[in-house]
């Protein structure tokens, strides 16, 4: 890919995101640019992925012919001003915001109504090459765009596009998602270490565990009912933690946590 590609914010998911690239060889280093408020943001990013650090918003959209906004939610505003200020430098570029919350009418209303815009909810196992990255699309982008964006995210895993209105419910589960299983780990080694395992072979156990149990769905593509029903012999110890599971409500736990998180996404709106 020659496209050049600047990143408005270089956080860890901007990071993550341009390191995949690089990984899959999609694109070089000489084609990355990244503009952060905090100058130290930014020179990380320019260490981390071998880009170019810009000392402004103007000077990244001139540079660049995509354009990834990647700052926070409560800071989208305030980029987007300062487009609308250079909309003219910025007429023919694809723009990619990786912001969870804000719908693509926000965006068009700074960057016009015809902008070529794709709003993605990536994941950060996207570090490492295994993320989810669910995506829209706005009426002005052509399904070359399309295109761009889904062999651009495939390359940091799994990229699937979704109709606007989905997308908060991708937030609350993918975007999200990592955080739950993090503290299922945490947990599951809290109990390893519990029960007389040391921490680090615990983590180990649980991380792998987890790590197993997704390729198993993934690669069967069978139900993970009727997977947990195999490991569930009659009497078994299997049977008795998932009845102790039961006990704590833990399949509605983690249904609420998703339910919340996309609440939440909805919220991001209005602030």
């Amino acid at each position: 890919m020659q496209k050049k590609i600047g990143f408005i914010g270089t956080g860890q998911m901007a990071t993550s995101l341009a390191s995949g690239f690089l990984k899959t060889q999609t694109v070089r280093p000489e084609q990355l640019f990244g503009y952060d408020l905090l100058s130290e943001a930014s020179n990380r990013f320019a260490k981390i992925t071998g880009g170019q650090a810009v000392a402004s918003i103007a000077e990244l959209v001139q540079l660049s012919e995509v354009v990834v906004l990647s700052v926070k939610p409560q800071q989208m505003h305030e980029v987007l001003h300062s487009l609308a200020a250079i909309r003219a430098h910025g007429s023919n570029r694809l723009w990619i915001s990786i912001a969870p919350g804000i719908p693509i009418t926000a965006y068009l209303k700074e960057l016009g109504t015809t902008a070529r815009l794709v709003r993605v909810m990536p994941n950060t196992p996207c570090n490492v090459g295994e993320g989810v990255c669910g995506y829209c699309v706005s009426e002005g982008a052509t399904e070359d765009d399309a295109a761009l964006a889904q062999n651009l995210l495939s390359t940091v895993g799994l990229a699937i596009r979704f109709p606007e209105r989905q997308l908060d419910a991708v937030v609350g589960l993918s975007g999200s998602g990592p955080a739950y299983v993090y503290m299922m780990i945490e947990a599951m080694a809290d109990g390893g270490v519990k029960m007389g395992l040391s921490r680090e072979l615990s983590l180990k156990l649980a991380a792998q565990t987890v790590l197993g149990s997704a390729k198993m769905v993934i690669q069967t593509g069978e139900h993970p009912a009727i997977l947990k029903d195999r490991v569930c012999s009659p009497r078994g110890t299997t049977i008795s933690g998932v009845a102790s599971l039961e006990k704590s409500s833990f399949r509605s736990a983690v249904i609420g946590a998703v339910e919340s998180a996309t609440l939440r996404s909805k919220e991001l709106a209005n602030e």
